[in-house]
């Protein structure tokens, strides 16, 4: 038997309306018998208490008869076991989720098999028992048959012995469990755990011995860039649903925007809303839909509401942050990224470079930028940048520690296990740069130097003189607060008009959308968006090479100004 998961046509189905999924099921017999199950289940939370076979749209069965149609009986295997839905708030997910797993248990043969619906927090945990447990009690036939214990979050299969236990993950251990069919919820959520990588492959680990089980992940967007296990599982699924990817055995249904309707930012139509929220008109009204867009919009909510109803109620995908007082340079700066520029080709392209240097401190990334300037007939600009930083700055930034370990796998962020091998490496790097002779000068916080300078002076970089034909690069101190507004606002200027670009770091990226402007009289500062977790080091780096470059120094062999130490400017 072969089949293909990938649905490459998915941009023209979603706006169609045709389903997401791209086969029928592989054994329909099997299908038919989960969907006499599942349709039958009462969703109490509604008027009237329908079952789901009455009040669903044809997606949902699209997707259960996808999960339960992939177990072929004859080998007691599952032949598509992982899934994601990908689809925005309010469209009865948590329900949907309940009504999968109470399914799963009625239909599971093994004796005292385990399945678990594992939630990011005790709230999300509940929003699945709640209608799981009220699917049994309002059913005399499933009363007699499961057994729920609303203190454990359990529900007990009399005859079979099985289990189903909501779990959350805040409070609950998962740990030694060895669970047949697992459903995680709002996958995003676990993207923010440091561990959660680790603890959802200790709850999937079951499946090892039991391959009639599945693993399903249900999740919205999230209202910040995809980070940890949840961009990992996203990029994943995407590319098998693209056929990047070929593998038969996982199955994403993705409710995203295509391509050209995010550009066109088209989600803003709210004849588009059914896009991403197949269950309008049923669980998701689109009257409040269009009253909320318009609060949004209007200023009625706060900057960051907007940002999260468009990232929970449209599936708008978050690459930079919508708030108000955001850093103007921010709207354009995915539009500048060149993709496969490497450090080697900008210092090749370059006629000359600046350096810029900041943070340090225990709770900071030390940050490097390289601003190099091209050829005199182009004269643009190109940045590159790597930080570092301790393993304290994870502990005590725990909410950011899975975005900043997916840095350091891309290698942005070096995480180093000793203070002061971050100051060495960064050292290296400078004295790999000045071995091109292309490195004009370094600009960094003068008050925050530490031992910055003296580091520098060990490889021969600070100290030079008009006579020195070599033109060893300076150090330059350049002055924080306002007096950085000039840089500021020429990285904006240049970013619009795309006389600068850079290498489409995702690091940067994350420090440019932390940024935001702050007002004091006539003059505007960048300051980091919340006090705590946003880090906006990278991006401070490149605004003081950017100050030295905006002083148009001289390409090379050309002589520099004579200095000891630090010169401000």
């Amino acid at each position: 038997m072969r089949w293909s998961t990938a649905c490459p046509d998915w941009q023209a189905r979603i706006v169609e309306g045709r389903s997401l999924v791209p086969f029928d099921p592989l054994f329909p017999e099997e299908a038919d018998a989960a969907l006499a199950v599942f349709k039958s289940l009462r969703v109490v939370d509604v008027p009237g208490m329908p079952t789901f076979g009455e009040c669903c749209e044809p997606w949902v069965f699209d997707f259960v008869a996808a999960i339960f149609g992939a177990y072929d009986a004859g080998t007691a295997k599952r032949r598509i076991s992982d899934f994601l839905l990908l689809i925005s708030k309010k469209n009865a997910k948590s329900t949907i989720a309940a009504g999968i797993m109470v399914t799963a248990l009625i239909r599971n043969w093994r004796h005292s098999n385990e399945l678990l619906l594992l939630a990011p927090t005790m709230e999300v945990a509940n929003n699945s028992f709640n209608p799981a447990a009220g699917m049994v009690k309002a059913d005399e036939e499933l009363r007699d048959l499961l057994h729920v214990q609303t203190h454990l979050r359990t529900i007990t299969h009399r005859v079979t012995g099985a289990t189903l236990k909501i779990v959350a993950a805040d409070s609950d251990t998962v740990s030694g469990k060895k669970a047949g069919f697992v459903l995680v919820d709002e996958l995003w959520l676990f993207g923010k755990k440091p561990n959660a990588a680790a603890m959802l492959q200790e709850a999937t680990g079951g499946l090892v011995s039991r391959p009639e089980g599945f693993v399903v992940y249900l999740t919205t967007h999230s209202d910040e860039p995809p980070s940890g296990v949840w961009k990992t599982k996203l990029d994943y699924f995407r590319d098998v649903r693209d056929g990047v990817i070929l593998d038969p055995n996982s199955l994403g249904v993705l409710y995203e925007w295509p391509e050209a309707m995010l550009e066109s930012e088209a989600y803003l139509d709210p004849s588009n809303f059914y896009v991403t929220n197949p269950n309008i008109g049923r669980s998701v009204s689109q009257d409040w839909l269009e009253r909320k867009l318009r609060e949004a919009i209007n200023g009625n909510s706060e900057g960051e509401d907007r940002q999260t109803f468009l990232a929970k109620h449209l599936n708008v995908p978050i690459g930079q942050r919508l708030r108000r007082d955001r850093w103007p340079g921010v709207d354009y700066w995915d539009v500048q990224a060149e993709a496969g520029l490497g450090l080697d080709e900008l210092l090749d392209s370059s006629e000359v470079v600046t350096l810029g240097i900041d943070g340090g401190g225990l709770d900071d990334l030390l940050s490097l930028a390289v601003v190099g300037r091209q050829a005199q007939d182009s004269r643009r600009w190109r940045f590159w940048g790597r930080s570092w930083a301790h393993p304290s700055v994870l502990e005590r930034r725990k909410s950011e520690a899975a975005r900043l370990r997916d840095f350091e796998a891309a290698g942005d962020l070096v995480v180093v296990d000793r203070l002061g091998d971050d100051l060495d490496d960064l050292v290296a790097l400078v004295q790999r740069i000045n071995a091109t002779g292309k490195l004009h000068s370094i600009g960094l916080d003068p008050a925050s130097v530490g031992g910055i300078v003296d580091a520098l002076a060990e490889i021969g970089v600070g100290s030079t003189s008009e006579a020195d034909a070599t033109g060893k690069a300076r150090v330059v101190g350049v002055s924080q607060g306002w007096q950085l507004q000039g840089s500021v606002k020429t990285v904006e200027r240049k970013l619009a008009d795309g006389s600068l670009t850079h290498c489409g770091q995702a690091l940067l990226s994350w420090a440019a959308s932390n940024a935001r402007t702050e007002t004091r009289g006539n003059a505007t500062m960048v300051t980091k968006a919340a006090a705590g977790s946003a880090k906006i080091d990278p991006v401070m780096a490149v605004f003081d090479a950017v100050a030295l470059m905006s002083k148009n120094p001289e390409a090379i062999g050309a002589s520099v100004y004579e200095t000891r130490g630090i010169l401000m400017v």
